[in-house]
């Protein structure tokens, strides 16, 4: 047969026409047969796992979605890695804060307590010397 494929390589000089190749289930490039019986598929070429060779070719586009899916699941995961990284750098950033707004609360109080404290010995001077 001179239209047939010898080989699964894809080294064959045959002319495939408009259809792409095909591929087994082991994703290796499928050799082809033309149906010489009378019958309705009379002239189709099939590959050698019987698939014929106009049929859309579902599990190649599969996995390619398969594929794509991967790549997008992948991006998403990195992208969130990213997140959880400035996540974490917000949450530090946040407890700084916290602590630096402790520490000026504790000097205000700290503040009022010695502004009070001056307060009540002024008084004190203040009534002492009126005493007199």
């Amino acid at each position: 047969m001179a239209s047939q494929q010898s080989s699964g390589s894809g080294s064959s000089s045959f002319c495939r026409g408009s259809y792409p190749q095909l591929y087994c289930f082991h994703n290796e490039v499928a050799p082809l047969r033309v149906v010489r019986h009378v019958g309705p598929h009379q002239g189709k070429r099939t590959c050698g796992f019987f698939k014929w060779e106009d049929e859309i070719d579902d599990i190649r586009e599969m996995q390619q979605l398969m594929f794509e899916k991967d790549v997008k699941i992948a991006e998403f995961e990195l992208h969130k890695s990213e997140l959880e990284i400035k996540v974490k750098r917000l949450k530090d950033r946040k407890s700084e804060l916290e602590d630096q707004v402790a520490q000026f609360g504790i000097q205000i109080t700290e503040a009022r307590l010695e502004l009070q404290s001056t307060r009540a010995c002024r008084k004190l001077a203040l009534a002492f010397i009126l005493s007199w």
